[in-house]
């Protein structure tokens, strides 16, 4: 372990870090709300424990290994999560604990969605853009950015890409360097973030409004300056529920599909993905079950208003974005368990949603066939396939691994919100909202998560970070074997 050079990157890292909360401080004069000094102060604490943790360390340079890379990755999001409380923390409003500012800090970088804050539309606008901030730059990954800005300070960045990005087919690059990968993720994501703003600015959304509610529909994050979410637009300007579900869907897609896509001039690489038609199959007959279920229950005037509804918290709660437009807690029958379960699955591999992700899920489907056939043809050598490739055993294992750690760490933090004093229905879908970095879940968590107890929010904020890392980066560094010479 090279404790030096771990040092030295997170020192770079947190510098860099720093100069994010400056926006926010021009949106506090632009608005002349009140709000400066504590995003000043938090750049200040921040820039100069970076500083501190950097100078002594600066010499040492040296190409990162594996499990350098593991630690920098989970070290990094976790004091990240802490230092971005800071402005929560300093804001007389919201006037929030230690806890509640981590809680809202890791919610809004792991893209969850799930908030401790009510009372949205009276807070000063630099607070509500940070919110959103915090999410756009988590959606990508805040080290795959730093993947294409530290070679240029002379450190290698391929270890951190393979820990930080998401999915089973993540060691394949989309150009032969690894810094150029990442800026093509990051164009791609810029591109989707600026068309995703001017769309709602067009469909009647404030300029405000729109750049906020971009960075946090691209990023897949569900985070919103009203407390009503995207049902504060629904009612006067439903074009911008329209712009919400195709800017989420797309949100949702492997962004290595939309680089070859726009390489190759055209929609074949779409329509030549496995992953990708899995993942309309199952949006679409989730939007058309969630739809037909509302008109015939009746919970909507029109058909045309349970259809739109219907649509837009399918593909919400299927790309784990989290934005509602009404109490979909509330909805009828079998409704809200269903979308829940739905954000299980999640989003493409290479995405910015959360959940198991669609990739995963057919193998697993692929895997259980095969074991089906081989009890009728118990010799037969079945592969398993994805489109017209078959994947490895190694794959495949790694697949089941990561199903049963995932299944497995579910259920311990499940019973330990219940024997915080929750009921059932809340504990479950509380672990479930934030593992899945969904964020709105059932019960009295289905609009905020102010009572929850401290313990609980402990334990929620564990879920995030293990959900948004994928299980394995987190746990890896909790085995003795990974720590021995």
């Amino acid at each position: 372990m090279q404790l030096f050079v771990i040092q030295r990157i997170l020192g770079l890292l947190l510098m860099l870090f720093s100069f994010t909360m400056l926006p926010p401080v021009l949106v506090s004069w632009f608005y002349s709300d009140g709000a400066v000094m504590p995003f000043v102060i938090a750049f200040l604490v921040t820039f100069v424990t970076g500083t501190v943790c950097w100078f002594p360390v600066r010499q040492h340079r040296a190409d990162l290994r594996v499990r350098d890379g593991f630690v920098v990755v989970v070290m990094f999001w976790s004091v990240l999560a802490i230092f971005g409380a800071l402005p929560f923390l300093l804001s007389s409003e919201p006037s929030i604990s230690i806890t509640d500012s981590i809680f809202e800090s890791m919610s809004g970088l792991t893209t969850t969605g799930a908030t401790v804050i009510s009372g949205l539309d009276a807070l000063p606008r630099s607070v509500l853009y940070y919110r959103q901030q915090l999410q756009w730059l988590g959606g990508m990954g805040i080290i795959v950015l730093a993947v294409a800005v530290l070679p240029m300070l002379g450190i290698g960045g391929m270890q951190l890409y393979r820990a930080e990005t998401p999915g089973p087919m993540k060691d394949n690059k989309l150009t032969p360097r690894i810094t150029e990968t990442a800026k093509a993720l990051w164009y791609i994501y810029l591109t989707l973030t600026i068309a995703c703003g001017l769309s709602y600015w067009i469909a009647g959304m404030s300029g405000f409004d729109a750049l906020a509610h971009a960075f946090s529909t691209v990023a897949i994050g569900g985070f919103s300056t009203h407390d009503l979410s995207m049902g504060y637009f629904f009612t006067n300007e439903p074009m911008i529920e329209i712009v919400a579900i195709v800017f989420m869907f797309l949100s949702g897609i492997n962004f290595a599909l939309h680089f070859l896509a726009w390489r190759s001039h055209g929609p074949s690489p779409y329509f030549g993905d496995t992953e990708f038609k899995v993942y309309a199959i199952i949006l679409l007959a989730a939007a058309t079950l969630t739809s037909g279920y509302l008109y015939w229950t009746s919970t909507f005037e029109s058909i045309g208003e349970s259809v739109l509804r219907g649509v837009f918290q399918a593909v919400s709660i299927g790309t784990t974005t989290g934005f509602t437009v009404s109490e979909y807690h509330t909805w009828p029958g079998i409704l809200p368990i269903m979308l829940l379960m739905l954000s299980f699955i999640g989003g493409c591999a290479g995405s910015t949603g959360g959940g198991m992700k669609v990739i995963r899920v057919v193998m697993l489907m692929k895997q259980g066939a095969r074991e089906i056939l081989r009890l009728v043809h118990p010799s037969a050598q079945i592969p398993v396939k994805v489109g017209n490739k078959a994947l490895s055993d190694r794959v495949v294992e790694a697949v089941w691994g990561f199903f049963s750690l995932y299944v497995v760490c579910f259920c311990v933090m499940s019973l330990i919100m219940v024997a915080t004093g929750l009921d059932f229905v809340t504990a479950f879908s509380a672990v479930a909202a934030c593992m899945n970095n969904l964020g709105p879940g059932l019960g009295d968590v289905g609009s905020n998560y102010t009572s929850i107890n401290d313990v609980g929010k402990w334990v929620l904020c564990f879920a995030m970070l293990l959900g948004r890392l994928e299980i394995f980066t987190l746990l890896v560094l909790l085995t003795p074997a990974f720590w021995r010479k």
